[in-house]
């Protein structure tokens, strides 16, 4: 079965998390950096490319043989369904339309989801906002591995096939431990997303339609750019809640290996994340990072220091509400 993590709980702290200090020292030392803030003018193209990239491929697999239609979706649709749900985790904070237009973010969402196969854009903003507002926070931050999670995996052998069913503790996690009323926009992502599914199935057969699914999954678990989801907060190194990356997978994944960078800024576009670390490189160069995904997962399922419990948690913290532009 392997080696037995070491950790037996969470690492508790009683201060702030670090972004929003970081963030107000860089502005008053650095102001133009509010310059970089606001949408990305490409993406709305790129996504749209990316999308009908996944329509075509769709069509084309629909008479593939099994192997070939799984295959190819580990392999490619995979690969660019991941990169549109980070491109849904772009818009989830206006970035594609700006904060003036929320509507359009969220029906461009919609849009960005149909590869995807599962509703999500949504939700994801939903509560992704909240891992931002509350990191760390014992109650809100759903983001963090429940207690059944760390519990249960606990050796080289679980935490393999941990990472295999991430996608669906990743997914289903949230509506476990922080439930939460469905909102309209909600049922309007499902019954877009379970038509545009029916009419997959419907017209080009079931190959096509696990093509997209079946991508969907796979590259959210042992697949390089799933490495995101370990490097982002889980401590390789004491004391430290988050790590950047900075590697060519960037390229692929909306820059969202610069996750110093985008804590401290989330309403700076991914595309613009490596100028702030041009501008205020002091704050970031000491900073401990990651230089490869396919090593973050090889180290966190083979070294016993590292697992579940390998997270920086705060107790829970009552704070202000929301802001507008949290809500939209």
């Amino acid at each position: 079965m392997g080696a037995h993590v070491s950790r037996t709980d969470f690492e508790w702290v009683y201060t702030e998390e670090p972004h929003a200090t970081r963030r107000k020292e860089i502005l008053e030392k650095y102001p133009e950096v509010k310059k970089l803030m606001g949408p990305n003018p490409r993406q709305k193209y790129i996504v749209t490319v990316m999308v009908l990239v996944q329509f075509l491929t769709m069509y084309l697999i629909r008479d593939a043989t099994w192997f070939t239609t799984i295959v190819l979706a580990y392999c490619f649709g995979g690969t660019i369904n991941h990169s549109l749900s980070l491109a849904i985790h772009e818009i989830s904070h206006n970035l594609a339309f700006g904060h003036s237009k929320p509507l359009a973010n969220r029906i461009f969402g919609f849009f960005a989801n149909l590869p995807l196969g599962i509703p999500m854009s949504i939700s994801f903003k939903k509560y992704h906002l909240e891992h931002h507002r509350y990191q760390g926070d014992a109650e809100k931050d759903v983001d963090i591995p429940s207690y059944f999670e760390c519990r249960f995996f606990q050796n080289t052998f679980t935490k393999l096939i941990w990472l295999l069913l991430q996608p669906f503790f990743y997914a289903f996690r949230p509506f476990f431990m922080r439930p939460k009323a469905v909102t309209a926009l909600e049922i309007i992502n499902t019954i877009i997303q379970f038509s545009f599914d029916y009419a997959v199935f419907h017209f080009l057969g079931v190959k096509s339609l696990v093509y997209l699914i079946s991508g969907t999954f796979l590259a959210m678990g042992i697949h390089p750019l799933a490495g995101h989801f370990i490097s982002e907060h889980y401590m390789f190194v004491k004391g430290y809640e988050t790590y950047s990356y900075y590697g060519p997978l960037n390229m692929l994944t909306w820059n969202v290996g610069y996750h110093n960078e985008h804590h401290d800024f989330p309403y700076i576009a991914g595309c613009k994340l490596p100028e702030i670390r041009k501008i205020a490189p002091e704050y970031y160069e000491n900073l401990p990072f990651h230089t490869s995904w396919v090593k973050v997962l090889w180290d966190f399922v083979f070294d016993p220091e590292i697992g579940p419990y390998s997270r920086i948690r705060r107790p829970v913290k009552e704070v202000a509400g929301p802001t507008a532009t949290e809500t939209q």
